[in-house]
């Protein structure tokens, strides 16, 4: 063999060599505070990990930290734009200032119909408005969702009209639900949800406003078996990843990622972490020969407690972001209701 014909085949087979080589494998770090169990972990986190793994044909191992192992939930923010954790799910109730005007999507009594609308209505606000995207800037976030819109679970008395919840001692979480619980005539009482089944078993809250993803999660079922369905309040959570690690990613790598994530990964979360929960509540209500005892709110009383106790919080809202100068908020505001009435 010549000298010349040697390179040729050493060059032919080198070539073979590395188009046959598998591409390395990438493995990234999730943090999250649920445990593995949990409702929204089964049917959400961890089918959405199946995913990216299928969509990068397992380019990518995401190694899930559930129950708070890695990280403690209020720091996973922190944690994520570090660079500490890859990844990290965030309940940003946890952090009312850090994102404000994603915080619409908290405003109590939206028209919101579902958490896969209401996912489907905050990423296409992300996509809309600068300012809200320079609201995530430091991390890069592969997905948005909400809760399910709570409603209202009471332990000894049936709440149908605004007569109903006065004086009553009402479970909230954030500012913007207090103001409405407070509006409407009920005593906002904030308390971390894990307490929330000892204290209506006891009586000493009378009622709590929820989404049926808690009710199920905490068992709430067997304590409280007033249900009034009425539009109260949501939460948002976003899944995000390291800015520094996902430019790292090649770029094909990264379009995969997103073929699962973006407006159809915010909308999988919403629905199947929050949406399909009712339904797991009525279960169990029935298996375990639990009391429900369910009442639809009529959209004319509804009316009375969105104009009560929304619509002057919506307009608080809008005054609040003025003022710290972000100029977009009333149009922020009248989209979220635009997108949600659709």
């Amino acid at each position: 063999m010549t000298t010349r014909l040697f390179w040729i085949t050493l060059a032919a087979a080198s070539a073979l060599f590395t188009a046959a080589a598998p591409a390395q494998q990438i493995k990234l770090t999730l943090a999250d505070q649920n445990s593995p169990t949990g409702w929204g972990p089964v049917n959400a986190l961890q089918p959405w990990v199946k995913k990216v793994e299928t969509a990068t044909k397992d380019r990518i191992k995401i190694d899930i930290y559930p129950s708070q192992t890695l990280v403690k939930g209020p720091d996973i923010w922190k944690a994520v734009r570090a660079g500490t954790v890859d990844m990290g799910w965030c309940i940003h109730a946890y952090w009312p200032d850090m994102t404000p005007l994603a915080d619409v999507m908290s405003l109590p009594g939206l028209p919101m119909k579902s958490a896969e609308q209401g996912s489907e209505v905050l990423w296409k606000l992300y996509e809309k408005f600068p300012a809200i995207r320079k609201e995530f800037s430091d991390v890069e976030p592969l997905l948005l969702h909400t809760t399910s819109v709570y409603y209202l679970l009471t332990s000894k008395k049936q709440v149908k009209t605004l007569e109903d919840l006065k004086g009553l001692k009402i479970r909230v979480v954030g500012a913007p639900a207090t103001a409405q619980i407070k509006a409407l005539g009920g005593v906002p009482t904030p308390m971390p949800m894990p307490d929330v089944y000892q204290a209506l078993d006891k009586g000493v809250i009378d009622g709590a406003a929820l989404p049926f993803e808690a009710t199920l999660s905490f068992r709430l079922y067997e304590v409280g078996k007033y249900y009034t369905i009425v539009p109260l309040s949501a939460v948002y959570f976003s899944l995000c990843t390291n800015k520094q690690k996902w430019q790292s990613l090649p770029q094909e790598v990264r379009g995969q990622i997103m073929s699962v994530s973006g407006l159809e990964g915010s909308k999988f979360f919403g629905r199947n972490f929050f949406d399909t929960a009712e339904e797991a509540v009525n279960a169990k209500v029935k298996a375990g020969n639990h009391e429900m005892v369910r009442y639809v709110v009529p959209p004319e009383e509804a009316a009375r407690w969105t104009k009560i106790g929304s619509e002057p919080v919506w307009e608080d809202w809008v005054k609040k972001m003025e003022g710290k100068g972000f100029k977009e908020a009333r149009e922020v505001l009248s989209t979220t209701l635009e997108l949600l009435k659709k």
